[in-house]
């Protein structure tokens, strides 16, 4: 289980990605978004809410696309656990930066940082060293990622000195640092989400990129291989681990 963000540290306010179209999950995906395929008795996205609220969050936010009417059927109160969740449609896929841009609206004033997960992945990541790294490095942060290097593709580089992130996907052609994998749980700052256009299909990655190019330090990283990960978003992978 994550641990405790602490001292009002962890972001009340969390989105999960389940707008993807699972198209390497085919075809048991035909009839399920890939978040709401069974894991361990559960849907996937169900053991992601629950490392988030375990560590803090007290509201969840969700996009959706394919197969929208799922999510509805498998939540009719539109709550897990007494939580309540939030589902914005997606009638055009926005990729994951431009699907977060479209729920800045739903925000509250308090909502300074918001916490954001795959909704299709197997996960006990450590969410409180996640969100107290993210307080600790106060504004100059607009995000810090969580990271692994126990697992593949390491296309993240990380410096451990600093714990600035220096280049994804070796795009900005920094050699130092450490290869690690970025797990799709990080934290942003309200701020953040002025840098990414309206009403736009953009990977997040882009803005991490675009910022790191522009001021060092501003997207940051924390390094931890706490809990499982596992990546179920392929096939052959899927029916290994979940037997199905």
């Amino acid at each position: 289980m994550s641990g405790s963000g602490g001292g009002g540290a962890f972001p009340r306010t969390a989105f999960v990605l389940g707008a993807g179209l699972g198209t390497r999950l085919r075809p048991l995906t035909d009839t399920l978004p890939k978040p709401l395929l069974p894991v361990r008795g559960l849907p996937m996205i169900c053991h992601i809410f629950d490392q988030l609220l375990a560590a803090g969050a007290r509201r969840l936010i969700v996009n959706t696309h394919h197969l929208a009417g799922c999510y509805a059927k498998q939540f009719p109160d539109a709550r897990w656990r007494g939580a309540p969740i939030h589902f914005v449609h997606e009638p055009v896929l926005l990729e994951t930066g431009g699907g977060l841009k479209n729920i800045e609206p739903l925000l509250d004033a308090g909502d300074e940082s918001v916490l954001v997960a795959n909704g299709d992945v197997f996960a006990q990541p450590d969410l409180g060293a996640l969100a107290a790294a993210h307080h600790a490095a106060g504004g100059d942060a607009l995000a810090t990622l969580l990271l692994r290097t126990d697992a593949e593709p390491r296309k993240a580089r990380l410096d451990t000195a600093t714990g600035a992130v220096l280049d994804m996907r070796g795009r900005l052609g920094a050699t130092g640092g450490v290869e690690c994998l970025f797990t799709g749980f990080y934290c942003v700052r309200r701020a953040f989400l002025a840098h990414i256009p309206p009403a736009t299909a953009l990977s997040v990655v882009e803005t991490f990129l675009a910022l790191i190019a522009a001021r060092a330090g501003s997207v940051r990283g924390v390094l931890s291989n706490a809990g499982e990960w596992r990546d179920l978003g392929e096939l052959g992978e899927y029916r290994k681990f979940a037997g199905a």
